[in-house]
């Protein structure tokens, strides 16, 4: 039986999102099934911005950043009637299948449309919040991007005997900030998850300062609160000249690393082995280096909690 696939790479971009893009489209045609894909997210489904895709339109994009279908932050899909919109038009095309690439919103979204379609989620984000897996899709690209810009920032800190407060992504979790600590060495990390106490960490730095270390770097996740504030706070009870510099928008970009390609093709052709043997409402997870799936609806209801051994871990070494 021939198959028609839809894909979408709905809300924040993730490097390794046009390798799993890719892995799904040539598995797909492989069985000999038809595929479209959703350009700009949910809003693209709602507009009925949507061509069919072929070996040619995955080609050369293994090593490619961002998604080449686009992608928008779509407010519209969360209404009743957006959600209708984004249903009609996967019906008018006769849609057998909906592929959500996307982070924890997006796939909470495909929940909703699960109702009326069956969908296949994988888990690309590279704030790895998504419940039941231990990774997701750009989570390891981003992690080395902030600490190759740590590991610069670290030269300026030593030389002017500096704090450095550096900012990454993380508006409710600190998955990401908690690995680039850990991997950048950083002696602080401020996450969401934890109330931090200042005066805490003003006395562990003048201990450092005391005991001849030169520098200190904190990673702070922006959704711990206001990083401004928080160093100008903690300059002013150490007397440590303490700076801030926020990352942005380049840890989301950026060619995805080999562990994201490798794991962008190893979700996408599982996904495709999941509509094969006509699953419905999954999400693709990997546990333990094994790859298998949870229901849509357990993943969305449960939320992903940090990692209390990296964790100690970080205190223990920083």
């Amino acid at each position: 039986m021939t198959l028609k696939l839809a894909i979408i790479t709905p809300g924040g971009d993730a490097p390794g999102m046009n390798a799993a893009i890719r892995a799904v489209v040539r598995a797909s045609l492989k069985e000999g099934w038809e595929v479209f894909g959703v350009y700009r997210g949910y809003q693209g489904l709602i507009e009925k911005d949507i061509k069919q895709l072929t070996h040619r339109s995955v080609s050369g994009i293994i090593h490619l950043g961002g998604t080449i279908l686009k992608s928008s932050r779509c407010q519209e899909i969360k209404t009743e009637q957006g959600l209708k919109k984004a249903v009609s038009t996967l019906k008018e095309l006769n849609i057998d299948y909906l592929v959500v690439i996307g982070g924890d919103g997006s796939i909470k979204a495909a929940e909703k449309i699960s109702k009326y379609l069956p969908v296949i989620c994988i888990p690309a984000s590279i704030d790895n919040d998504v419940y039941g897996t231990d990774e997701t899709i750009g989570f390891d690209t981003a992690i080395d991007t902030a600490v190759e810009a740590i590991d610069k920032i670290r030269d300026t800190a030593t030389s002017f005997e500096r704090v450095f407060v550096v900012e990454v992504m993380g508006r409710e979790h600190g998955f990401l900030a908690l690995s680039v600590a850990v991997a950048s060495g950083a002696e602080v990390v401020i996450i969401p998850e934890i109330k931090y106490n200042l005066d805490k960490i003003a006395k562990k730095i003048k201990q450092d300062k005391q005991k001849g270390k030169s520098s200190e770097i904190i990673i702070f996740a922006e959704g711990a609160g206001n990083v401004e504030e928080f160093a100008l706070k903690l300059e002013t009870k150490t007397g440590i000249p303490t700076r801030v510099s926020s990352l942005g928008y380049i840890q989301r970009g950026g060619s995805p690393s080999a562990r994201s390609r490798i794991l962008a093709s190893l979700f996408g052709e599982y996904a495709v082995k999941l509509i094969k043997e006509r699953q419905k409402n999954k999400v693709v997870v990997i546990q333990n280096n094994k790859i298998y799936h949870l229901d849509v609806k357990t993943v969305i209801a449960n939320e992903k909690q940090i990692d209390s051994h990296l964790l100690s871990i970080l205190e223990s070494l920083g």
